[in-house]
């Protein structure tokens, strides 16, 4: 993937990381120190799980490289209609979470990635290995800088516009989901 590309699409995939991280910082007395575990943590595994998934696409393509861009744009279109539906959904959880517990946020970090592995697998069906890895640090980084923004909007009460931000989102991962497709049938 191009660098462009990476870094859009690491946008959207962390938006959850954000909603998650603000959500923490405002709902409980987190410490910047947690914040701080918190948004390493979102950032290794966010950054990990694509990386895993996109080795599993990369030995699959010998398979399926026939259908591989189908299978990218099902997969990206998947992920990408299943957070526009949530957002306009609306479920909120108001359960406080006890953050002083690193499993919990170990938990909150595979819950907010699990979309990740799954665009991992769509990305390393049309990438190399070396494409993978560099879009899978740029996920990780942006997922850390996003998730410590997100610590410091919730400690100071700054709301975040879950919502929308969720369906760009969405709409990003369509949009790359759709590029890919159309580069492998009119390219």
């Amino acid at each position: 993937m191009y660098l462009i590309e990476s870094f859009l699409l690491a946008l959207a995939l962390c938006v959850d990381s954000l909603v998650v991280s603000t959500t923490s910082a405002f709902k409980t007395k987190l410490s910047y120190r947690r914040g701080l575990l918190l948004a390493v943590t979102f950032g290794l595994f966010q950054g990990g799980f694509p990386l895993i998934g996109a080795l599993i696409g990369n030995v699959c393509v010998a398979f399926i490289s026939s259908i591989d861009h189908w299978v990218a744009f099902g997969l990206l279109l998947l992920v990408g209609g299943k957070m526009i539906v949530d957002a306009l959904k609306g479920e909120e959880d108001e359960n406080a979470l006890d953050l002083s517990r690193f499993w919990v946020i170990c938990t909150l970090a595979v819950a907010t990635s699990i979309d990740a592995f799954v665009v991992g697998i769509g990305f390393g069906l049309d990438s190399t290995i070396g494409q993978s890895v560099g879009t899978c640090v740029i996920i990780g980084l942006v997922t850390f800088i996003v998730a410590m923004a997100g610590v410091f909007l919730g400690k100071r009460n700054i709301p975040v516009p879950e919502k929308w931000a969720t369906i760009i989102a969405g709409l990003v991962l369509i949009g790359l989901g759709t590029k890919t497709l159309l580069e492998h049938l009119f390219f």
